[in-house]
């Protein structure tokens, strides 16, 4: 790997296929070049390490002498403490477990289940809503609105104020790229102001809910009694950020990623209009074909790790590139087609370990019922612009807009 093998992942320039620098990256699964992060680009390696109690995800636990960061938190956490996402257990376990009450199983079984006619509508609505079919961006029109009205009441949430808090999640997911060229200083004040805003506008929220708690799961959370006790508010509004931002940054990606996939490949895309029940495991084979989250660059080490040969001291910058495991040979045949039909697919596209995705089962059932409509309803869809535009961040990594067309919308 050449000495600007980071610079070549996060170069805007590669962002439409990054998988031959990662393809080169794994001639070396542990890189590592000056005082720069240690990069792990393998499948076995990548999932060892994100099942690894000594790979932390707390900031606080990065040092400056490994060269992987400053070693006080980063400005934009003082805002608002860190979700769970960015702790360790037992913090992370405890906040996790609290949020899951209301969203999954044991205590929730059927939230998500029982969500699925009202996606199914929210897509009908959007595609009924389409307009002209001669240019349509996709992303603008469907694949951003679609996750964020579903986030919005699930969380309780008034989608009218969507454009408020659009901004501060456009600026909150843009400091987690690694960008080389970006003033650190610059962006950490936009991330702590942005966090800022959030904390203010969810606080509110919140303090309706108490009042007046409904079914939604902001009212859940701020008024929960379980045996972990209540959140404080500062972790509630912690959580709430996260849930809201999480909640649609990735499935926009997921979405977008995935009908690029399918105009690409028309014969894959007659299959699902013919079968919707192809959705399920395509969505799968999407998710190690082209992950939303490309890479994992906030890990740390607890402890001194030797990982193929090499010792990654303790409080060294660990960067897993997941959507390099999920191109692996040494792990997937062919692993540069995408085939829906591919078995045995235990992709890294929602991570794995305690921090696997929180809301994966609405990505998948989100994704499911959005590529089987656009299947079916769209008549012969096609790109007008391949490769589209990508959103500048490297992390989390999808079109910007996509421009297609179609010959009409089938009812």
């Amino acid at each position: 790997m050449t000495q600007s093998a980071l610079h070549q992942i996060l170069d805007y320039a590669n962002r439409p296929n990054p998988y031959p620098i990662y393809e080169e990256l794994r001639k070396t699964p542990v890189f590592h070049e000056d005082d720069g992060p240690y990069v792990i680009s393998t499948y076995y390696e990548i999932r060892s390490l994100l099942h690894d109690p000594r790979i932390s995800s707390d900031a606080r636990n990065l040092t400056a002498t490994t060269g992987g960061g400053p070693a006080e938190p980063p400005q934009e956490e003082s805002a608002l403490p860190p979700g769970f996402l960015k702790l360790d257990p037992p913090e992370h376990d405890r906040l996790r477990r609290m949020t899951n009450r209301p969203f999954g199983p044991p205590h929730s079984p059927h939230r998500v289940d029982g969500m699925r006619e009202e996606l199914h509508d929210i897509v009908s609505g959007l595609i009924d809503g389409i307009g002209d079919t001669g240019r349509i961006d996709l992303v603008e029109q469907f694949s951003y609105p679609f996750p964020v009205t579903v986030i919005c009441r699930l969380l309780g949430v008034p989608r009218e104020d969507e454009a408020r808090f659009h901004t501060w999640a456009d600026t909150l997911a843009a400091s987690l790229d690694p960008d080389p060229d970006a003033d650190p200083a610059g962006r950490g004040k936009g991330a702590h102001d942005a966090r800022m805003q959030l904390g203010m506008y969810l606080a509110g929220l919140i303090e309706e809910r108490r009042k007046n708690p409904g079914e939604d799961m902001l009212s859940q959370l701020a008024t929960a009694k379980g045996g972990d006790g209540p959140m404080s508010t500062m972790e509630l509004l912690s959580t709430a950020a996260l849930l809201l931002i999480a909640g649609h940054e990735t499935t926009v990606n997921l979405i977008t990623n995935g009908m690029l996939t399918l105009l690409r490949r028309p014969d894959v895309l007659q299959r699902l209009r013919e079968d919707p029940k192809l959705a399920v495991p395509l969505v799968e084979e999407l998710l190690r074909f082209e992950p939303p989250v490309q890479l994992l660059p906030q890990r740390t080490t607890l402890a001194d790790i030797e990982v193929r040969g090499v010792t990654i001291p303790k409080g060294a910058s660990l960067w897993l590139v997941l959507a390099s495991g999920n191109r692996d040979p040494q792990r997937f045949e062919n692993p540069d087609r995408f085939d829906p039909d591919r078995r045995d697919i235990q992709h890294l596209g929602l991570g794995s370990g305690i921090h696997s995705c929180f809301g994966a089962p609405l990505a998948r059932l989100e994704a499911q019922t959005a590529l089987s409509e656009l299947a079916r309803r769209m008549e012969n869809p096609r790109l007008l612009e391949d490769p589209p535009p990508y959103r500048q961040n490297a992390v989390l990594r999808g079109p910007r807009h996509l421009p297609i067309a179609c010959d009409g919308i089938r009812p």
